[in-house]
């Protein structure tokens, strides 16, 4: 069996998908990273749907790109770090 390009998509696309619909299903603390995992697997079946001409899949892995980032957005992942409450920030002095 050779690794071609498109079975190496496929299978890590799968995989990845997999992996985080179980860190998902966890229901943890770590659950949001899932969506990392399905973002991982978006790109990459996306890459194996270019490749093969598989537009139906293709169209399908674009939306559920954008569920993913939405997934990450919701869960704190892409949010920026505010500064703590109890740290005080010095005003710049005038020149």
């Amino acid at each position: 069996m050779s690794l071609s390009l498109p079975l190496v998509l496929e299978w890590s696309g799968s995989l990845f998908s997999l992996a985080g619909a179980f860190v998902l299903a966890t229901n943890t603390r770590h659950s949001r990273y899932g969506w990392i995992a399905f973002f991982l697997a978006n790109f990459l079946m996306l890459g194996f749907a270019i490749e093969g001409s598989h537009w139906g899949l293709f169209t399908q892995q674009v939306g559920f790109t954008a569920t993913s980032v939405l997934g990450m957005h919701r869960s704190g992942l892409l949010r920026r770090r505010r500064a703590r409450s109890d740290e005080t920030i010095e005003p710049r002095k005038s020149q």
